[in-house]
């Protein structure tokens, strides 16, 4: 039950709402009390709160899995990168957790029991693999943090200095763990805390610091602040609370903000004189694919290959939940993107996220050459990561690696038109120059719909064809059976027949009763009207028998002959033959009927059908051959084919930050 005490420092009421508080903190004079049974000790002054931009009290209630909790304290720590607020909260069925505050992200967790040790903190590294109480992560960030300051109830003995070295680890379904190392030193195992990350809103929280009924807070002081740079002197705006880093564009020092000083932590004359302002203004703000975002930053980044230096550069974004995007800008190719809050797994196909298979496009060292603006962690020139990009176009994933950190990245290319008319620069933006490793393929879609329609063609090519040959014009003219004998010197004539069309084609079909002979058969069709004549012979051939016990044939008993272009007209053929002088009689049934269409015209129709597609897909087979061009997985090389890119493209883009 809760536990009111008087501080021994300044005599305001402290009170103990859990019993599994250890430590809490006066309101009044931040004397920091920790309860050993019924006595209440002094243990020292914590510091005052940093005034982090939140939304959150101690009071504030939410739901978690649906488990109703409340904020009862909070510490804040700093490590290298800036500070977050840790913030203890407790459930209704007394047990007690954590949520994570740390710039837009965050994460809860409870404490659980660990299964079997974990490896020695020094041992352990960003990017490995470790199975805890059964469960695969990946460990994504090692810290060295210490305690700054702290308010509210506190579940264990905790004061301003106290250190705690951490590894934080995430899955792939969102999943987040910390191993806490803090009592190692004093003999103790690792604290192992599971939870997720989780959506801020999805936690349905109640009294939070806007609402009218919150206890009365100090405000969080988001106004402007004019600082000077220690370098030159130019005038600095920060108007971001949480800012750990400023970039000066006039002599391209790098500062780290220090109580109402600027302190320099590096210089980037070298990159400064190359002359790489910002193509998008500082404070400049647009709306870009549903979202309101303002520029506040600008990095330039580059990659060496050999003596060559491949720059690029990335503009951090805030949206108005206080959330930071990437804005990267390479060759004039622009793509937007977000840290994401789960670890992904490469396997030899590539990187499984959101229904789609990203490809291994590149790995390189990128590394920082210039800052300017607002950074929300501390950034260093020359700091550097190794870099893997997975691309689906028109999505691509990056994947940055330190000593410390393990971040992904997702970004959508986004055309530098939509650029352009979303933050409206003062000067024209630089038209793209050459394939982007996650441009658009602009012949994948017309290809898909060539397809659809050429399909739609073919069938009704096909179907026309066969109809004409099922239903042609006029049918059978005649059908007559003639004997052929080796004997026969004059040509047998068939009966007459009338053409009255303007032009006409006729199709000769032989059936002979050809048994191990041949017959030649010359016909001559015979204009009776005008006396013109039309040519045309044939052989038939059928030889059979049985050899080695199995039967064989070769030949044809059957042929045919075209006339075409024929004029109308009465008509007649004169069929002559020529056969073996030993041949028997030779029966044939002559069958002349109205042509139906050339074969070759369908062959012809389908080979034009067919000739846009093939370009169409010669051309998107050449885009992607020149977006792999320069990959770590060419798909043409020196020596041939190389490896296959699929649908994906080009080089170094840094894609995200930290």
């Amino acid at each position: 039950m809760p536990q009111t005490a008087r501080c021994p420092s300044c005599g305001a009421p402290v009170e103990f709402k859990s019993t599994a508080s250890v430590t809490a903190v006066c309101d009044y004079c931040r004397t920091t009390l920790i309860r050993r049974g019924e006595e209440i000790a002094n243990i020292g002054r914590m510091a005052e709160l940093v005034d982090l931009p939140t939304r959150l009290q101690r009071g504030a209630a939410g739901v978690w899995r649906g488990r109703p909790f409340r904020l009862v304290g909070r510490l804040q720590l700093r490590y290298e990168q800036g500070l977050w607020n840790e913030w203890h909260l407790l459930f209704d069925d007394g047990r007690n957790g954590w949520l994570a505050e740390a710039g837009d992200e965050y994460v809860l967790t409870e404490l659980k029991p660990l299964g079997s040790a974990p490896p020695a903190f020094a041992a352990l590294a960003t990017g490995q693999e470790l199975r805890l109480n059964g469960r695969p992560y990946l460990l994504t960030n090692l810290l060295s943090a210490e305690c700054v300051a702290g308010e509210g109830e506190l579940p264990f003995e905790v004061g301003a200095g106290y250190a705690s070295p951490a590894a934080d680890l995430r899955d792939e379904s969102g999943g987040y763990a910390t191993l806490d190392y803090s009592e190692a030193e004093h003999g103790g195992p690792p604290l192992f805390f599971e939870g997720e990350a989780v959506d801020f809103n999805s936690l349905r929280w109640t009294n939070l610091r806007q609402d009218t009924d919150a206890a009365p807070l100090p405000e969080i002081n988001v106004a402007a602040r004019a600082l000077d740079c220690p370098s030159c002197g130019n005038a600095l705006t920060i108007d971001l609370a949480d800012v750990r880093t400023v970039g000066c564009g006039s002599c391209g020092a790098v500062l780290e903000p220090k109580d109402e000083r600027l302190q320099l932590i590096g210089q980037a004359q070298e990159a400064l004189k190359r002359g790489v302002p910002p193509t998008l203004t500082l404070g400049s703000e647009g709306s870009l694919r549903g979202e309101k975002l303002r520029v506040v930053g600008f990095l330039r980044r580059s990659q060496r290959d050999g003596n060559v230096e491949y720059p690029w550069h990335e503009y951090l974004l805030v949206d108005g939940r206080r959330q930071y995007w990437w804005l990267v800008e390479s060759d004039g190719h622009w793509n937007l993107g977000r840290v994401l809050a789960k670890a992904l797994k490469a396997s030899p196909a590539g990187i499984a996220y959101a229904g789609s298979t990203f490809k291994h496009f590149q790995t390189y060292e990128a590394r920082v050459a210039y800052v300017v603006g607002q950074f929300p962690w501390r950034l260093r020139l020359d700091e550097r990561a190794q870099v893997m990009d997975y691309v689906a176009p028109p999505r691509m994933i990056s994947q940055e690696k330190t000593d410390q950190d393990l971040t992904w990245t997702a970004a959508e290319y986004v055309p530098v038109d939509e650029i352009a008319a979303a933050f409206r620069p003062k000067s024209p933006l630089a038209k793209p120059r050459g394939i982007y490793a996650d441009q658009p393929n602009p012949h994948r879609d017309s290809g898909r719909s060539m397809t659809r329609w050429l399909g739609l063609f073919v069938v009704a090519a096909l179907g026309i064809h066969f109809a004409l040959l099922a239903l042609g014009p006029g049918g059978k003219l005649l059908t007559q059976d003639i004997t052929f004998r080796s004997t026969d010197e004059e040509p047998v004539l068939t009966k007459e027949f009338v053409l009255a069309a303007p032009r006409n084609r006729l199709q000769l079909a032989h059936k002979a009763a050809l048994d191990n002979n041949w017959v030649e058969v010359t016909a001559t069709l015979v204009n009776a009207d005008t006396g013109e004549s039309w040519q045309a012979g044939r052989e038939l051939s059928f030889y059979s028998g049985v050899e080695d016990g199995e039967r064989w044939s070769e030949g044809s008993r059957k042929a045919e002959q075209v006339f075409a272009d024929l004029p109308p007209g009465r008509y007649r053929l004169a069929l002559e033959s020529d056969l073996d002088p030993a041949s028997p009689p030779v029966r044939d049934r002559i069958t002349l009927r109205r042509a139906g269409p050339h074969w070759s015209s369908l062959f012809i129709l389908l080979g034009a059908l067919l000739l846009p597609p093939v370009v169409m897909w010669y051309r998107r087979w050449k885009f992607e051959i020149e977006r792999w061009a320069d990959s770590d997985h060419p798909i043409i090389t020196s020596s041939g084919v190389g490896s296959d890119g699929g649908d994906s493209g080009d080089g170094g883009d840094g894609g995200g930050g930290d």
